[in-house]
């Protein structure tokens, strides 16, 4: 079965999005920015003296799909544990410090791929440059984390309140100290709870800098309106070219964050990662019970990691037309029966009973298949 003419995969201009050029760094063996795919990051709410609990927090979000994990390191007994999480880890680990110079030593020195630090926020010069040569020597990268919660007291008098322009202050502040120390590996966030505030922040510092940019709409809240907050956020900035590595901020699992952000990719074509489902919200016309069967298929097919498509119809006024554009797919039709499409055209009747073992097994299989042809084209590489 050759693959569909699928919408994942459309390069018409109106689809296209011209990514903002930065220059690439490494948080560990993950490249951010330049032309790397966007990453996809979340941030463990464990103790993170609690070695286990934190590390099986990891492989949690590791199956989920997660690029890179941020791990809170607040005391002493954080960074002791974070030496045996850091080599547990099969992603790289970014350490999460605010204030205390020696916490980003540690850290360091304890295997994190990655700094969450404010240069300016850690006391005297020389503690600065402690933290920068630490990173130096053990291959760290830094990210420069401007929160419209925490600026500095100083530009809050200056400008009143927080703003774009104080945020953007901020960060460039931060970033001239690593710059001045001949440190380049570091990358931005300009952050908000508020959508518009923080699109604007970072529309502002994607023209006066180069570095890579870590998206993120702060606390953004609970699952569902932390989702919509975050997909008006990012989607706008994303849309526009700009960020290399993103983060959803989540009062919640934070697995979710994880399957949030590649749906946010997803859904602009810029990273495609899974199944995608296209379903319709289902009417009196409706051959089955769409609203169930779609619930159901999509937790059975959250192992697939295969980027493909499957589309979950009704009934016949919009099935096969978006059939067409999709890997699998099914559209209800009379007499408790449908019609399965498999790359875009129509193959077999299914009854209603067994449809979905049906299509779990039909989509498995296409995942197989997409993997097979890819091994085969890499081996021939």
């Amino acid at each position: 079965m050759s693959g569909p003419a699928s919408h994942l995969h459309d390069v018409r201009p109106w689809r296209r999005i011209e990514r903002r050029k930065s220059r690439q760094i490494m948080v560990g063996s993950v490249a951010v920015g330049g032309d790397a795919p966007i990453s996809v990051q979340s941030m463990t709410n464990t103790p993170t003296a609690d070695a286990g609990a934190t590390i099986d927090q990891i492989r949690k979000l590791e199956e989920a799909g997660a690029d890179i994990v941020r791990v809170s390191c607040p005391d002493e007994a954080s960074t002791a544990a974070f030496r045996t999480i850091a080599r547990e880890a099969k992603v790289p680990l970014v350490a999460d410090i605010h204030f205390h110079y020696r916490r980003g030593i540690e850290a360091a020195e304890a295997g994190a791929a990655c700094l969450r630090i404010n240069p300016g926020n850690i006391g005297s010069p020389d503690r600065v440059r402690e933290v920068i040569q630490a990173a130096k020597d053990h291959g760290c990268s830094m990210r420069i984390g401007v929160n419209a919660g925490s600026l500095e007291k100083e530009l809050l008098e200056k400008y009143g309140e927080p703003c774009p322009d104080a945020m953007v202050e901020s960060a460039l502040n931060h970033a001239r100290i690593l710059q001045d120390h001949d440190f380049h590996e570091f990358k931005i966030s300009v952050k908000a709870s508020d959508p518009f505030l923080t699109v604007a922040a970072y529309q502002q510092l994607a023209e006066v800098i180069d570095c890579p940019l870590h998206l993120g709409v702060t606390e953004a809240g609970p699952l569902r309106t932390g989702t919509i907050k975050s997909s008006i956020g990012l989607g706008m900035l994303l849309w526009s070219g700009i960020g290399d590595t993103i983060r959803v901020s989540l009062a919640a699992d934070p697995v979710e964050e994880i399957h949030v952000g590649f749906d946010i990719l997803k859904s602009l074509g810029l990273r495609h990662r899974g199944v995608n489902i296209i379903a319709c919200p289902s009417c009196a016309r409706q051959g089955f019970n769409v609203i169930e069967t779609v619930a159901e298929l999509e937790k059975r097919l959250a192992h697939i990691s295969t980027p493909m498509s499957l589309s979950i119809i009704g009934c016949v006024v919009n099935g096969p037309g978006e059939a067409l554009f999709t890997d699998v797919g099914f559209t209800g039709g009379g007499k408790g029966a449908g019609m399965v499409y498999l790359a875009g055209k129509p193959d077999h009747k299914q009854d209603n009973v067994g449809m979905i073992e049906h299509i779990v097994e039909l989509v498995e299989r296409r995942a197989a298949q997409i993997e097979a042809e890819k091994a085969a084209l890499e081996s021939a590489a």
